[in-house]
């Protein structure tokens, strides 16, 4: 028996509210297998499904409803900024607080009267880097990470949205110090969670985001650290760095780089929950760097 579309997706629904699962992602999930828009998708209901995509679809809600596994992983996308990015386990799943970063950063870049360099570390799937570039076209986008899988996404990336970013390899700002590049504008979305916090993180981000880009040592400060240490051979006098942080890291985060810099200007800003979502760290930081 054929199904129309609205039974297949009040099936898929109920299954997945039976598991605890969302039941947006069976939506998700069947427009991606009909390859149609939003608004035909919804235009459609009363059409019949094909016997093909219709199991294809069920055996998606099904891995999704019994082990969590992320839809983004069953559809290899996520839409970052009004763009589609090619996701994979190796990378994290783009986050909408992340959007957030890269405004401020826009808005950061718009206040320089040249063509601004800015470099992402840890870029994961290039996100970041990817939007800047293509938001700012006078700036000059460089990204690195330490993984090259993740690269190898972020490549694909730049090169599916037609945008030139150069990718480096290595580990936080280590490349650029090799190879003496400066920059307006450092900007990181980092690992930040304490790994003693891994028990309170659902099943669909620990068991498939990869630990590389979640997880980070000294109770989730370890990432910046390591870049407020390596910052002043890669930022220039007037630079600026912009970091995503955990709504609970404001003080610490601070703290890391008034130690460090204790002449830089730190700001830390909300997001749109309200909750502390992004520190900035204005000129000085070149130089008036403690030993």
């Amino acid at each position: 028996m054929t199904l129309k579309q609205y039974e297949v997706l009040n099936r898929a629904s109920l299954f997945l509210e039976k598991h605890n699962r969302e039941t947006k992602v069976a939506e998700l999930l069947l427009q991606h297998h009909l390859q149609v828009s939003r608004s035909k998708f919804f235009a459609k209901m009363q059409d019949p499904i094909p016997r093909t995509v219709m199991e294809n679809f069920q055996a998606d809600i099904r891995k999704h409803a019994l082990t969590g596994v992320p839809v983004q992983h069953l559809t290899g996308e996520e839409s970052f900024y009004g763009r589609p990015f090619s996701i994979n386990e190796n990378v994290l799943i783009p986050r909408p607080e992340t959007e957030e970063l890269v405004q401020h950063v826009i808005n950061l870049a718009g206040q320089k009267d040249k063509q601004p360099v800015i470099v992402d570390i840890g870029t994961g799937s290039g996100i970041i880097a990817i939007t800047l570039a293509l938001e700012i076209p006078n700036a000059i986008v460089y990204a690195s990470d330490i993984s090259e899988e993740a690269l190898e996404i972020a490549a694909r990336n730049a090169k599916q949205l037609d945008v030139e970013v150069t990718f480096l390899h290595g580990d936080f700002l280590q490349p650029f110090i090799d190879n003496n590049i400066q920059a307006d504008i450092i900007v990181s979305n980092p690992p930040y969670i304490a790994k003693a916090d891994m028990k309170h993180i659902s099943d669909t981000v620990k068991n498939f985001d990869p630990e590389l880009a979640l997880f980070a040592e000294e109770n989730g400060l370890a990432a910046y650290q390591k870049i407020i240490e390596q910052a002043h051979q890669v930022i220039k006098d007037d630079g600026q760095l912009a970091f995503e942080i955990g709504d609970q890291q404001s003080v610490s985060v601070t703290a890391l780089v008034k130690k460090r810099f204790p002449s830089a200007e730190v700001q830390t800003i909300k997001d749109i929950n309200k909750k502390d979502r992004i520190i900035t760290v204005r000129q000085t930081l070149k130089t008036h760097p403690k030993k």
